[in-house]
This record gives structure tokens, C-alpha cells and sequence, in this order.
């Protein structure tokens, strides 16, 4: 596809960017239980912590991301990028450079902080420039692609924190013997190879970002005035209805109560919006407090994620890459949304009746389904809007990413 051929760039930018922020996500409950409650394999002021951190991100990103967005049309989406692929690189040195609890709690605030920005406006930003270079008839096909990639960039990532040495040399010391210069003490450097590799991957993305990835004509070229910046957000269905609020002037940030008035423009964009949060707060409540649920009852390690995230992360990106373009031109967006909320919902039972620990490798595997949600409702919501508000509608009223 020609319109693919021009993502080019976007394409390895994404894959970097989840390479290197996505890499620790196999040892960071490790790190967490070693700097918050050594020798332990359960540990609730981790989980605590972890909820806080969530709901912190999604609130700040409920907020940030429509004034990103909106700055985005003004000064072009390559622009915005550089935001979250800097900022990224902040925690990411710190874990590496120590992992003490000191440390940790520095790595803490500073994620809580960059996530927001981060998680909400790197996928909102991207999306918006596919969709500045993709006509509409091909947006979910060219979602889907863009999901994939980012789901192979999660499966490097893990692939690679799952053969570093790290693996074979950084345990976790729980006897007093153990001491700094012992290769599986924590303190040791081979400890942080991993996290290491993910702060210098998270510097070549942002370099990469820089010097290659081209700015779009919906972006700072297309945004003439301010007027032109004001379309509807959504045209209406029929002549009878009245127009939908139109969004502010980029010379200011929207208020509150012009993202709520965003959120209920139109039916379509309200449901959306609705059926997003809600599998977003589930998705994260879930994933939170999984890994710790799986280190507390079946003594999962570092490898037993690594395998997990694997199993998401390879039937993730087969799905995004094969199976979606082969159904939605079948099913239709609507359709397939509603089959992929039913296996999210199947895989979320499984995971929490998991009697054995092979059963969360099952749970994994409705991936191939369930990842569908995010492609599906971003394509049904473009289609809603014209070029201008791309960025707006790609903000996802949520507690996570």
C-alpha cells in the first residue's frame, strides 16, 4: 500500500519507542518487590503504589492530551512527538543507574510524571499523523498495521530482556551473605544490563525521530487560521439535527468543560468514549495487579513474564498485522468491536480463576481478538471527524494505558 510505504518512518519511530519504554516491563515487578519489600513474594504497598502511579497517568493524561493534541495542529505533529520521545528517556536513566529504593521512588515520581504526557499523547500524536496520511477507507487497516508494529516492538523488547544475561545473573538476594561485588546481588552492573539497554534504545528513538520522521500537511502546514481550526467536531447524521460544538481557538488550551462538551458532541463520539474508559479501567485494574497476583501464587520470575508477555506480544502483532485487515473489509468495525470485548472479557475471567500456572498462558492467547478494541473504535471515530480534529479524537478518557 502507498499510503503504508509513507508511514515508513512513523513505523520504526513507533517500534523504537516500544522497544525501549516496554523493555522493563518483565523485570520492573522484580525491581519494585526488591526495593519496597525484599526477600518477599508478596508485597501490597507495590500494588498500592501501582494503582496510584495509574490513576495519577490517566488523570493527568485526560487533561494534557487534548492541549497536546490541539498545539499539534498549530505546530505540526513531528513537533509534539519530540515531547514524549524526551521525555521518556528521564525514569529510564534513573532504574539504570540504581535500583535501590532511593532510586526507585526517584524512577517512581518521575514515570508518574512523563507517563502523563507520554502514554496518552505518543499514541494520539501518531495516530493523528496516519490519519493525515491514510485516506479514510483505509484508516482501520493502516490502525491496524501501526497497532501491530507497536505490538512487535513489544515483543523485541521482551525478547531481549528475556536472553540478556540478567536472567542468569541478577537474583534476587534474600540471605545477608550476598553482598555488591556478588553477580547476583542487585547492586552488581550486570543487573542493569536490561535497563541499561532500555535507556540508550529510549535516546536512539528520540535521535531517530529528529533526523527522519517527516512532518504532514494536516499537521503545522494545514492549519491556516484559527477559523479554519474551528470545524465541527462531528457532522451531524441529518439535516434536522444542530451542529456539534466546534472546537477552541489553538491560541488557548481547552478548559474542562470543553473537553466534556468534546465528549458529548455526538452519540457515536460519547459511546466511544464510554465503552473506552471502561475497558481501559478494566484492562489496567487487571494488568496491575496480575503480575503480582502471578508472583504471589505461582512464584512467577522474570522468565515466567518474559514468556507471558511473549505469548500477548507475538499473537498480538500476528492479529493486528493479518488477522484485522482480513476481517474488517468481512465484518465491519462495529462488529468486530463487539467480538473483541467479548474475548477481552473471556480472557479477564480466565485470568482470574487461574488454578494452575499454565492457565495464564491460555488467558493470553484471546489476545489475538481482544487487541482489536483500540484499532476498531479508533477507525469508527476518525471517520466522524474532519483532518483538523484528528488529534482530538484519539484522546482516550481512561485510568491507564
Amino acid at each position: 500500500m502507498e499510503e503504508l510505504a509513507e508511514l515508513g518512518h512513523l513505523l520504526v519511530f513507533a517500534f523504537l519507542f516500544f522497544f525501549s519504554n516496554f523493555m522493563v516491563g518483565s523485570v520492573i515487578t522484580d525491581v519494585t518487590m526488591e526495593a519496597l519489600c525484599p526477600g518477599r513474594d508478596a508485597c501490597s504497598l507495590a500494588i498500592y503504589l501501582t494503582g496510584v502511579q495509574q490513576a495519577v497517568t490517566g488523570l493527568g493524561a485526560l487533561v494534557l492530551t487534548p492541549v497536546v493534541g490541539n498545539l499539534s495542529d498549530r505546530y505540526g505533529r513531528k513537533a509534539l512527538l519530540a515531547l514524549p520521545a524526551t521525555a521518556s528517556i528521564v525514569p529510564l536513566g534513573i532504574l539504570a543507574y540504581g535500583r535501590t529504593r532511593g532510586y526507585f521512588y526517584a524512577y517512581y515520581v518521575t514515570k508518574t510524571l512523563t507517563s502523563t504526557v507520554c502514554e496518552g499523547s505518543m499514541m494520539c500524536l501518531s495516530l493523528a499523523y496516519v490519519a493525515d496520511r491514510v485516506p479514510e477507507g483505509r484508516r482501520a487497516v493502516a490502525f491496524g498495521v501501526f497497532t501491530g508494529v507497536c505490538s512487535a516492538g513489544f515483543v523485541a523488547s521482551t525478547i531481549a530482556a528475556r536472553f540478556l544475561p540478567v536472567s542468569t545473573t541478577c537474583q534476587v538476594c534474600v540471605r545477608e551473605e550476598c553482598t555488591g561485588t556478588d553477580l547476583r546481588h542487585p547492586s552488581h552492573p550486570l543487573c542493569a544490563l536490561v535497563l541499561q539497554v532500555s535507556a540508550v534504545a529510549a535516546v536512539v528513538t528520540a535521535v531517530y525521530m529528529k533526523a527522519f520522521l517527516q512532518e504532514t500537511d494536516g499537521g503545522a502546514s494545514s492549519c491556516k487560521s484559527d477559523e479554519e481550526a474551528s470545524q465541527p467536531l462531528c457532522l451531524p447524521s441529518s439535516s434536522s439535527e444542530e451542529l456539534s460544538p466546534r472546537l477552541p481557538p489553538l491560541r488557548k488550551a481547552p478548559s474542562l468543560s470543553e473537553i466534556a462538551t468534546l465528549l458529548t458532541s455526538s452519540s457515536t463520539f460519547s459511546t466511544a468514549a464510554v465503552v473506552t474508559f471502561f475497558h481501559g479501567l478494566g484492562e489496567a485494574g487487571l494488568l496491575n495487579a496480575l503480575l503480582y497476583f502471578l508472583k504471589a501464587k505461582f512464584h512467577y520470575s522474570k522468565n515466567q513474564y518474559a514468556n507471558l508477555l511473549l505469548i500477548i506480544g507475538i499473537i498480538g502483532s500476528f492479529s493486528q498485522l493479518t488477522v484485522m485487515p482480513a476481517l474488517v473489509p468481512k465484518l465491519g468495525e462495529q462488529k468486530l468491536l463487539i467480538i473483541a470485548l467479548i474475548a477481552s472479557c473471556g480472557h479477564a475471567f480466565l485470568y482470574s480463576i487461574a488454578w494452575s500456572f499454565w492457565v495464564p498462558y491460555l488467558a493470553a492467547s484471546f489476545v489475538i481478538l481482544s487487541i482489536s478494541v483500540t484499532p476498531c473504535i479508533r477507525s469508527i471515530i476518525s471517520k466522524k471527524v474532519g483532518p483538523f480534529e484528528q488529534p482530538g479524537v484519539f484522546l482516550k478518557p481512561h485510568l491507564s494505558t
